[in-house]
């Protein structure tokens, strides 16, 4: 056996949720894996004191593969390793939340249970258990594990996530733009065919029919079911023809005809929002948040890193 260098093979993007996505992948393996136990023992990865079969690796890494295609050798090379990687942090914090002695109670465990099984019509999810050929204890096993990640993340990362004060005014200040809000309208619209129509509803509207009314009586666009609203929307992110019809017409008013590609159009604007930037106070939870979630990567980073480097692991390479 050789020991494995991580730094190469680490995973990209949220860190923090690899872990996690792993126990949710072996539950949704279509060929699901069986108890650890009943594979056979030819061991491919160890990790301190705890050990990966080679049969349990290839089957859960198959289940990744594409099924109507075959990869390139170099890609399902690095898709292999990057699997490999996640397995070895997975176990990791599997043998930290032992030495933390961390444990999932029955009642965290039954609780965690129901509140999956509540996502589910009743009968639904053991039906989606059998089609996976996942056992109850197999699944309980996999939500057991990703409590424990929780816990472990929790005692370890979260409780020393700390946001100041001065952090908070200095990403205000620099990424002030970020937070500016352009020129915006709420609006409503009617969608016909042809001009005649349109003018008929025009009309209809002038003698005092409800706009929203007369959208879900008349328009033959798919927000007529909603009265014909657009929401909120900004210069650029409708049709030219929209930005001009509406941002120059006074709230409550209804436009003339508009004829675009789609038809022709009525619209009413509801609301006019002036370009503001906001103050820190209104932002303020928004930026506590991502300054968190920064902050939580880089401990998770550091934190795996010594993990890694005090760690005894062994890969099997010629088993691969």
């Amino acid at each position: 056996m050789k020991s494995v260098a991580f730094a190469r093979h680490a995973v990209r993007g949220n860190p923090c949720r690899g872990f996690y996505a792993l126990a949710l992948l072996f539950f949704l393996l279509p060929a699901a894996c069986s108890s650890p136990e009943k594979l056979p023992s030819q061991v491919l990865l160890t990790v301190n004191d705890r050990t990966v079969s080679l049969e349990r690796f290839q089957h859960e890494f198959e289940q990744l593969l594409p099924r109507d295609r075959a990869l390139p050798e170099q890609e399902e090379q690095a898709l292999r390793r990057s699997f490999l990687a996640q397995l070895i942090d997975h176990q990791l914090l599997l043998g930290e939340a032992a030495n933390l002695h961390l444990s999932v109670s029955a009642r965290e465990l039954g609780k965690a249970v129901q509140n999956h099984l509540g996502q589910y019509p009743p009968g639904e999810f053991e039906r989606t258990l059998a089609k996976k050929g996942l056992s109850a204890d197999a699944w309980k096993q996999l939500l057991q594990e990703e409590l424990l990640v929780e816990k472990v993340l929790q005692r370890m990362i979260r409780d020393k996530i700390k946001v100041d004060e001065t952090d908070i005014s200095a990403y205000f200040e620099a990424n002030r733009q970020s937070f500016s809000r352009p020129e915006q309208v709420r609006a409503r619209q009617i969608t016909v065919a042809d001009e005649t129509q349109g003018r008929k509803v025009l009309g209809m509207l002038h003698q005092g029919l409800p706009f929203d009314e007369a959208a879900r009586r008349y328009s033959v666009s798919p927000d007529a079911a909603q009265g014909g609203d657009l929401g909120l929307f900004a210069r650029g992110e409708m049709p030219e023809a929209f930005d001009a019809a509406v941002f120059g017409l006074p709230v409550g008013h209804v436009s003339d005809l508009v004829k675009t590609e789609y038809g022709y159009h009525i619209f009413l604007v509801e609301a006019h929002r002036p370009p503001s930037q906001p103050a820190l106070e209104t932002v303020r939870q928004e930026i506590v948040a991502l300054l968190s979630r920064q902050q939580e990567e880089r401990l998770y980073q550091e934190w795996l890193q010594t993990l890694r480097q005090k760690a005894s692991i062994e890969v099997d390479w010629a088993l691969l």
